[in-house]
């Protein structure tokens, strides 16, 4: 079976830290970029942050730069999204998505959720609240 599966989200207090990790199966990350995505209470989900397939190559959006940390282990199958001094405005669910493409030499590519995908994932819920 191929799928993406995504783990680590939780509750967490302002100011915390969580690490979301995305594993795939059945199939390999190492060729593909991976792009973390979330989507709050209401609102339409968002392309966050992505990585191409070697790990050299990473964007950020602004709200979320200097605080997250995008990061791989292709030994592991593994992307991950280190969350630091989180806020209740990241509360959401994070989804990862796989791509062939290297979506990191374009921001729309990185970003865009409604672009296809060659795989996602079915999301972790991520709350920050005290």
């Amino acid at each position: 079976q191929l799928q993406l599966v995504e783990s680590g989200g939780g509750l967490v207090q302002p100011g915390g830290s969580l690490r979301l990790s995305c594993t795939a199966s059945g199939f390999t990350l190492r060729p593909m970029s991976i792009a973390w995505f979330r989507q709050a209470p209401g609102k339409e989900r968002e392309g966050i942050s992505c990585i191409n397939n070697s790990g050299d190559n990473k964007l950020y959006i602004n709200s979320v730069r200097n605080r997250f940390t995008i990061s791989r282990d292709n030994a592991k199958n593994t992307a991950y999204l280190q969350m630091n001094n989180l806020e209740p405005k990241d509360t959401g669910v994070y989804y990862c998505a796989a791509d062939f493409r290297d979506i990191t030499t374009d921001r729309n590519w990185c970003t865009d959720p409604h672009l296809r995908r060659d795989y996602w994932g079915k999301g972790t819920l991520v709350t920050v609240s005290s």
